[in-house]
Formats: C-alpha cells, sequence, structure tokens
C-alpha cells in the first residue's frame, strides 16, 4: 500500500449528494483508495446502486437523508457511525441549481436553493466537526462552484448560496486551523453532470437554441472551451484530504479549464 492509499485506508468518508454526478464520483474515488463511505442522498435507489458498485456494505453503506431537515442529518450521521465509526472526511456535495431572472426568483425559489446549499452544508458539518475534534483530525471539502467566486446573472440565489459556503469554508478554516482540521472549498466550472444537461435542455427551451449552441454558451468563458468532468473534481477532493495537503485550508480550489478568478 503507497502512502497515499495508506492516508485513507479505514478512514471514514460522509459523502453528500452521493447518488449520481460528482457525489457518486467521489465516493468511488475515496473508496477505491480504501476509505469507507457512506452515502447520503435522497434517491434511496440510487444509493444502493452506487454502494455496491464501489464495494457492497463492507465498504460503502446507503443512507437515503434530507440534508434540509436538522433530525434527518443527525439520523443519517448515527447511522453512518453505526456502520463506520466516528467521521474522518466530509464532502458536501449535496446541492441544487436554478435560473430565473431575479424578479421571478420568488421565495419559494430562494428558500429552496438556500436550504441545499447553505443550511444542508451548514447541518452536516456540524455533526461531522463533533467527530473530527474528538479523533484529532479530520477533512472537509465543500463543492462550490465558479459562481460562489464571480456570481453570474440569472442565478442570484444560486450564486449567493455557494458565496455563502465559500464564506463558512474560510471562517471554519481559521476556527479549526489549530486542530487538525482542514476546510477547503473546491469550486468546479460547468461539468458533465445531470445538472449540467438539464441546463443545456432548460436553454434549448427557453431561447430555441440547439444542443450545441446551448453548450458553447454555457463553455464561452472556459478557455478550454469544454464541460469539466466529475473525475477533475474527485481528483482535486482526494488531493486536498490527501497527505502533502496540510497546510491547505481555507482555500477556494478553481476546476474550471483555465477560468481565472
Amino acid at each position: 500500500m503507497n502512502r497515499q492509499d495508506a492516508v485513507f485506508a479505514e478512514r471514514h468518508a460522509v459523502v453528500t449528494g452521493a447518488s449520481r454526478g460528482i457525489g457518486s464520483t467521489i465516493a468511488a474515488a475515496l473508496a477505491s483508495r480504501g476509505a469507507k463511505v457512506s452515502l447520503l442522498g435522497r434517491d434511496a435507489g440510487n444509493l444502493i446502486t452506487v454502494a455496491a458498485a464501489i464495494g457492497g456494505p463492507s465498504r460503502a453503506a446507503a443512507i437515503a437523508t434530507d440534508v434540509t431537515d436538522g433530525a434527518s442529518v443527525s439520523a443519517a450521521f448515527e447511522t453512518a457511525r453505526r456502520h463506520f465509526g466516528p467521521v474522518h472526511i466530509l464532502i458536501n456535495n449535496a446541492g441544487q441549481a436554478a435560473s430565473a431572472k431575479f424578479t421571478d426568483t420568488d421565495e419559494t425559489l430562494w428558500n429552496r436553493i438556500m436550504a441545499v446549499n447553505v443550511n444542508g452544508t451548514y447541518l452536516c458539518t456540524r455533526q461531522a466537526v463533533a467527530d473530527m475534534l474528538q479523533i484529532g483530525s479530520g477533512r472537509i471539502v465543500n463543492i462550490a462552484s465558479i459562481a460562489g467566486l464571480r456570481g453570474g446573472a440569472y442565478i442570484s440565489a444560486y450564486a449567493a448560496s455557494k458565496h455563502a459556503v465559500v464564506g463558512l469554508t474560510r471562517s471554519l478554516a481559521l476556527e479549526y486551523a489549530t486542530k487538525n482540521i482542514t476546510v477547503n472549498a473546491v469550486c468546479p466550472g460547468f461539468t458533465d453532470t445531470d445538472m449540467v444537461r438539464d441546463a443545456i435542455a432548460n436553454i434549448m427551451r427557453k431561447t430555441g437554441r440547439t444542443e450545441a449552441e446551448a453548450l458553447e454558451s454555457l463553455v464561452a468563458t472556459n478557455p478550454q472551451r469544454r464541460l469539466i468532468t466529475p473525475e477533475e473534481v474527485s481528483h482535486t477532493v482526494l488531493w486536498v484530504c490527501g497527505p502533502g495537503a496540510e497546510s491547505i485550508t481555507g482555500q477556494s480550489i478553481v476546476v474550471a479549464g483555465g477560468e481565472v478568478m
């Protein structure tokens, strides 16, 4: 076993939003390095499928969870601990996005985005930090977005929520800097996931553009002119959770094909 894998061996990682896309890819990457992974998300069927694919019950646990509900989160972490013990690594990946003019962003939409992206990150981190303080170490990675660093038209709720995640990341990194707990944000650009495919379909429906034209509009600010892959995000997560990254904390790491914030 090499040094990189030894760091993850038998560590307990919790990944939220793990039923698909970036979350399932991160979970698989952690499991491939030897971590035991608790998969949290709303889609129980997909979670079970992901858990089976990355190692079955000895390596992964599927736990249906509503990250916006404190009682659900508390119960999920208790279940996770029964499976694999205290939490060493937390990946706050669960998130929602929506595109709307600000004047069309009503309270229902605003509150839904904030509940998942901000409150969910807060609730899960509160649970994990208690374990990390007890065991004397921990790694927290919040999956934010380039929108959390620069904003964007027609995504006011989403951008505001991701700015909040970045702010929380920086504050927690400072608070736990002497506790061997690092807290970082990974900020992808548009990534090849179901969420972005839905965005492309939405652009096509609203503007009459072709799929190629809709995709081009999304990657226009990416110097590499392409979607990011979930694997690229997972590699970055493994790096900040692994050996040699102990002093990397409070950072917002952009994974966006060369976009400069």
